[in-house]
């Protein structure tokens, strides 16, 4: 680990400038590009002064980096290379920020402890007989570890915020549509999105900055620039007192959250009340949270079944010739029996059936009106509020193999993050103390477009905590 990374991403960039930190020190774990490449193109953005230049940052690898792998943490795409950046990537590189290379994941980020990746479980650095939480595990455990003091992942049902959440870092899913998901493979559509995530407040707001805005490539984005960076700072000097947050009842009765993660969710709510925030109890009702994670799985697993169905071993895949004897059928069925692992395949399984004729109505057009009834609830409750208050991680991380052979355990991690992903709206995540000595986060979900005021409280919420730029220690 280099001494560098252990610097906030913002304060590393400053002192790259200006001389103080050398890029030798600074440039020490490469995970797949070549050390020299990423050092020629780091001294070349301090050359240039460019906005973000003096950035690394790493990224999850279902994000197309041009040459790099794009494996989504399968055998499927072991051979597969990007032609071509992500329009993150894209925007990232204009403003001088740094590829260092890309993370580990569950496989197609189908997961939510970072175990059905590929190529091995993901650990969590600060107890590394846990999981970090997925899907994107490989991003929180090179930031939690000091390998890198930034980066992107993908969240589609709480794959941003779970791992955040169980390693001690700031993460955000974005409202639906400000930041685009060309370039980001496609597990389910209309539930995922790109997100920044970090280790403190400004440099969460720096990334989402440079890769938030309008994109004619991808037809869901919205035009709204951001403006993170800016708010976070002036949270900071004038706070953020006469704001208002609803602190969800739901979670603090539910039964399924843990009594550590709840006391932690009320001790956020006080600490912002110390800052002038006004924290008032509101109700989303039962169903929409009962129903929210049974909905969000249909759905996910029905355009699962669908965006995947182009794996088949010749447009994408391992690109074997089939064999003398085989039909076409008995070919796909044999290639993505072999390259897909078994969460993958159960989830197209599942989604293929929930769309079968005499299904449909019976699961994923109900799902699909629960979804309506979720965003509708939270509305309302958000109505006359900032913020909403609740847990993100419902239970402390489980141990390594504890939960990912029990779908029930493992689908009932996402409990409190699928109603963002359901709804389009935005959610953050921000350490809030420790629960079995590892920092942990709770969740913030604001309205649409209300992604700024989640930076503000976040900002507010790390003044009070102290949580900032953690780096767990090696294990000896």
């Amino acid at each position: 680990m280099a001494a560098g990374y252990r610097l906030s991403g913002l304060e590393a960039a400053r002192l790259l400038r200006e001389g103080v930190l050398d890029p030798e020190e600074y440039v020490a774990f490469i995970s797949v590009r070549p050390r020299e490449e990423v050092l020629r193109e780091l001294r070349e953005s301090l050359e240039k002064g460019r906005p973000l230049s003096g950035l690394v940052v790493a990224v999850k690898d279902n994000i197309h980096v041009r040459g790099l792998p794009v494996t989504c943490g399968s055998r499927m795409l072991s051979k597969y290379t990007a032609v071509y950046d992500a329009t993150v990537v894209e925007r990232l590189r204009e403003q001088g920020a740094v590829v260092l290379g890309k993370t580990n994941m569950d496989e197609f980020a189908m997961g939510s402890t970072g175990e059905t990746s590929a190529y091995g479980a993901a650990r969590n650095p600060w107890s590394p007989d846990k999981v970090p939480g997925g899907s994107s595990s490989g991003t929180a455990v090179a930031l939690a570890a000091g390998m890198a003091p930034m980066g992107l992942g993908s969240d589609t049902g709480g794959s941003i915020r779970l791992p955040a959440s169980w390693t001690g870092l700031y993460g955000l899913k974005p409202t639906y549509g400000r930041v685009s998901r060309y370039g980001l493979v496609s597990y389910a559509d209309s539930l995922e999105q790109i997100g920044p995530m970090a280790r403190t407040v400004e440099d969460l707001a720096a990334l989402f900055d440079a890769i938030a805005g309008f994109d004619p490539r991808d037809s869901t984005s919205l035009q709204a620039p951001a403006s993170a960076l800016e708010t976070v700072k002036r949270a900071k000097e004038q706070g953020v007192e006469g704001m208002r947050i609803g602190l969800v009842r739901e979670f603090l009765e539910h039964p399924g959250v843990d009594e550590r993660i709840k006391r932690l969710v009320e001790a956020a709510a006080d600490g912002l009340s110390r800052q002038g925030v006004e924290v008032v109890e509101v109700g989303l009702g039962a169903e929409a949270v009962e129903y929210a994670l049974p909905a969000y799985y249909v759905i996910a697993m029905a355009e699962a079944s669908s965006n995947l169905a182009r794996y088949d071993g010749i447009r994408y895949g391992p690109g074997e010739p089939p064999r003398p004897w085989e039909g076409w059928n008995t070919y796909y069925s044999r290639i993505r029996s072999i390259y897909f692992g078994t969460e993958v395949k159960l989830r197209i399984m599942l989604g293929s059936w929930m769309l079968s004729s005499g299904y449909k109505d019976q699961y994923y057009i109900r799902a699909l009106k629960l979804r309506r009834l979720v965003r509708d609830r939270l509305l309302e409750a958000l109505r006359g509020l900032d913020v909403l208050l609740l847990p993100s991680a419902v239970a402390p991380p489980p141990r390594l193999g504890e939960v990912i052979g029990d779908p029930e355990k493992l689908y009932a991690l996402d409990l409190a993050n699928v109603l963002a992903n359901l709804s389009g709206l935005p959610a953050l995540v921000a350490p809030a103390g420790r629960v079995e000595d590892i920092p942990t986060g709770v969740q913030l979900m604001g309205a649409p477009m209300g992604d700024e005021k989640l930076l503000s409280l976040a900002a507010a919420l790390e003044q009070e905590t102290g949580l900032s730029n953690l780096v767990a220690e090696p294990t000896p």
